[in-house]
């Protein structure tokens, strides 16, 4: 099957199962998800979901999050997009009802379904953090892109090949992040409310070479000063500016007067205060990672990689996103990312544990086959949600395995061996292209590799030892083929298939 062909096939098995195009109001996806706004939760078949052959899990958050993985969800994306409105437009006009509900009934019904969501979910940080993570996200592209080819052209040069190229691919690399502050700008004022392209013309100022002639705070302007912080503030300063003028200026006036206004209200606060101020935190994030790695070591590293999954359960670790990036700009690399990535050796680690140890039972060891390559390539939704977390103690020793890896990766920093990423996004194996570290790329590779190992080994030790309880191996260790009805609807074939309950979902990558 041709690959439009199956990509399609995979969106049009997926629609009738969220409950038709009628259902689906949004449609967008993140790195690996497929996120869908939808007007029923009720008409989603979650268990028909996920056992479609694409789908590595289903995640419930303020919207419905179908996992299917890095580059399979940008391409199933805009087949499902077109089947919608496909089903949309063929669908017929619904007939009137004899007996229609009332508006205080539908209110209720919406109130109940948007209850549920909310109480988890709308927390005013995770609101403020989804937000953040809406800006950054869809720059990851461009930075895993432009992160590689200034990899490839560090090497390069460092081998002396293809002298003639590298002032090219230099530029390719760095033309990005040269403007990185006017595509945060953009895509903080879209987020927050205003004109996209206010936002990106405030943020602009920012990186505009003349800003070297202005004294602020007694002090010379440079242009980049502030970085992707005083780009976020000075785009959600215009955001707010904007708002007010639409408010009281004249809508004669309003074409010219608001967007003057907007720029130059925004614009000299950014010049004069979101610069300096911005500047002076970001150089404080840098100082600070580089103090904790190189003070805190291997127990700085412990904590990160320990708990870096449960940051993930909670949603919180978007609030990491505008960090990596601020450490990209300053250092071309963040040493924070390499260490994170151990939880997921940890999670591949303890699911190769948990394969041995569940030897009767065909679902979890199939699905365990299926999702390890994925594991081991950084995407840890199959394992997470279709093996250690539903088995509750197995996610546990999983974490363990992570925070040893960290600690392997953060000793090394503490002596001086940075190991850094120079994109955001990627994990496990599929980080290798992006590492750039202060010893030469070999030592930094090596360190890498190190860590990986070790994650892998300590998450296997945890859990083949301490991930089971009597009880649990009674429960789970034994054979599912003979009763296939009797799996689909508990036990393992759940935990094969990947969580329901909300309550143990996060917010999203």
């Amino acid at each position: 099957m041709a690959t439009e062909d199956k990509n399609r096939a995979t969106a049009a098995a997926i629609l009738p199962l969220v409950g038709g195009a009628a259902n689906v109001s949004s449609i967008a996806h993140c790195m690996t998800r497929l996120r869908l706004g939808l007007h029923d939760r009720s008409l989603v078949q979650d268990e028909a979901l996920k056992a479609v052959p694409a789908v590595m899990g289903v995640v419930e958050d303020d919207t419905y999050q179908i996992v299917l993985g890095p580059g399979t969800v940008a391409r199933v994306t805009p087949e499902f997009e077109k089947l919608v409105e496909e089903g949309k437009a063929s669908a017929p006009a619904p007939a009137a009802p004899s007996a229609p509900l009332s508006a205080e009934e539908l209110a209720a019904q919406g109130a109940e379904m948007r209850a549920a969501r909310k109480a988890k979910n709308a927390t005013p940080f995770k609101l403020f953090l989804r937000r953040i993570a809406n800006i950054f996200v869809p720059l990851i592209p461009a930075l895993i892109g432009c992160g590689i080819i200034a990899g490839l052209n560090g090497l390069l040069v460092n081998l002396g090949w293809l002298t003639s190229v590298t002032p090219a691919l230099a530029a390719m690399a760095s033309g990005f992040m040269a403007l990185i502050a006017v595509f945060v700008g953009y895509n903080t004022a879209k987020e927050f409310g205003g004109t996209p392209i206010l936002g990106g013309a405030v943020a602009a100022i920012i990186v505009f070479p003349g800003v070297a002639n202005i004294e602020a705070f007694g002090q010379k302007l440079s242009p980049g000063q502030g970085g992707v912080l005083g780009a976020l503030g000075a785009a959600v300063l215009a955001v707010y500016v904007e708002k007010w003028c639409r408010r009281w200026v004249p809508e004669a006036l309003d074409v010219l007067v608001t967007p003057t206004l907007t720029v130059l209200i925004s614009g000299l606060v950014t010049i004069f205060g979101l610069m300096y101020v911005a500047g002076e935190v970001s150089t404080a994030i840098g100082t600070f990672a580089d103090w904790l790695l190189s003070n805190g070591g291997a127990g700085a590293g412990l904590v990160l990689g320990g708990f870096f999954l449960p940051l993930v359960m909670l949603g919180l670790h978007q609030a990491l996103i505008p960090i990596h990036t601020t450490l990209i700009e300053q250092q071309g690399y963040t040493v924070l990312l390499p260490i994170l990535a151990m939880a997921g050796a940890g999670q591949v680690g303890a699911a190769i544990a948990v394969f041995f140890r569940l030897p009767r039972n065909e679902s979890i060891r199939r699905t365990i086959k299926s999702a390890l390559p994925a594991g081991f390539l950084g995407v840890g939704e199959p394992l997470i949600y279709g093996v250690s977390l539903p088995l509750g103690r197995p996610f546990i020793t999983a974490c363990v395995g992570g925070a040893f890896g960290g600690a392997f990766v953060g000793f090394f920093n503490q002596l001086g061996d940075a190991v850094g990423s120079t994109a955001i996004g990627p994990s496990g194996w599929a980080l290798f292209p992006l590492l750039d570290g202060n010893h030469g790329l070999g030592s930094t590779i090596a360190i890498y590799a190190g860590g990986l190992l070790v994650g892998y080994l300590a998450g296997f030790v945890a859990t083949y030892f301490f991930g089971f309880s009597k009880d649990l191996l009674a429960e789970f260790n034994v054979s599912q083929e003979p009763a296939a009805s009797t799996v689909a609807a508990t036990g393992p074939a759940t935990v094969g298939a990947g969580p329901e309950t909300p309550a143990k979902e996060p917010a999203g990558v």
